[in-house]
């Protein structure tokens, strides 16, 4: 691709951090938006939450990249922090779209990564289920359709829009992997509920590499499933990622303890996501981990310990 100028929003969290490192040693110009009042070299300043955003950072841009939002996994689900799920996407994609959608059409980027979830889909059972099925009915499928909808005003003014509906990612510094490395190394490991609902994940490698892949086919608008190529059950995940640390996996959390521990989020962890990459897949895009076992042993390779 030829070199190209990229404002980012959530350039500091994970995905963010290491995307924004990848496009600039692929030649690309990085605008991280910071919320400080005075910015550094090469940062922008807004406020989304108050929906200010200087129309002159934006304008000129050949592509604006959002991953903003506040984390989903490291809190409880408070009334409250569900509320800050909500605003901290809505706001900051609300922001950005309307910047676009009021600048002179010569002045508008022309395409925006904007992030979403695969939690879009909710509860899809035993079905595969690829970018045209509609939102389900949980709280983060909600979530993921007001958080993409906000993004409207950038598509209906011609930006190009693709929605990264992105599955939880595995990499040894992901808030996925992290939580569960501890009880796995210390065999307690354990499927969540029944662990015959399927999950969705992606390898951190192929979330960066089609991330980059779509930058580059304009052909390619909507939503687009950040998922492997393919899919796995909780208990499938449990036994991989034992295997992948030389230990046991023989427990099995009940629906209650999670409960307990997690509200909201429980119920989120027990849902079965069978989310295929459909869009991907017609592509061409190449997975270079496209099944849960190389995934992690990928992941915790600098982790992994001798058999006993």
């Amino acid at each position: 691709m030829v070199s190209m100028r990229i404002l980012m929003a959530g350039a500091s969290g994970f995905l963010g951090t290491r995307l924004a490192d990848r496009l600039v040693a692929a030649g690309h110009e990085i605008t991280r938006l910071v919320r400080q009042r005075d910015p550094g070299p090469g940062e922008a300043a807004w406020q989304p939450s108050q929906g200010q955003l200087d129309p002159a950072v934006v304008a000129g841009t050949d592509v604006v990249i959002n991953l903003a939002g506040a984390n989903i996994g490291d809190k409880r689900w408070t009334g409250h922090y569900r509320s800050v799920l909500r605003s901290s996407r809505v706001d900051s994609t609300g922001t950005l779209a309307r910047a676009i959608s009021n600048l002179p059409e010569a002045d508008r980027p022309r395409t925006m990564l904007q992030a979403s979830g695969a939690g879009w889909y909710g509860d899809t059972g035993d079905t595969p289920t690829s970018e045209e099925a509609p939102a389900g009915k949980t709280f983060l499928a909600d979530l993921c359709r007001v958080w993409e909808a906000a993004a409207r005003p950038a598509e209906d003014a011609g930006t190009r829009v693709v929605l990264l509906r992105t599955a939880p990612v595995v990499d040894r510094e992901s808030e996925l992997i992290k939580q569960l490395l501890i009880p796995f190394k210390l065999g307690a490991g354990a499927k969540l509920g029944g662990g015959k609902q399927w999950m969705a994940w992606i390898a951190l490698t192929d979330w960066l590499g089609a991330a980059e892949f779509l930058l580059g086919r304009d052909d390619i608008a909507g939503p687009v499933n950040m998922v492997s190529a393919e899919q796995c059950t909780n208990a499938e995940f449990t036994r991989a990622f034992a295997r992948a640390l030389h230990r046991p996996a023989l427990l099995a959390v009940p629906g209650f303890a999670l409960d307990l521990a997690l509200g909201g989020l429980a119920e989120e962890l027990q849902v079965s996501q069978r989310a295929v990459p459909a869009v991907l897949r017609r592509a061409g895009f190449q997975w270079a981990y496209p099944e849960i076992e190389g995934a992690l042993r990928a992941a915790v390779g600098r982790e992994a310990v001798a058999p006993n």
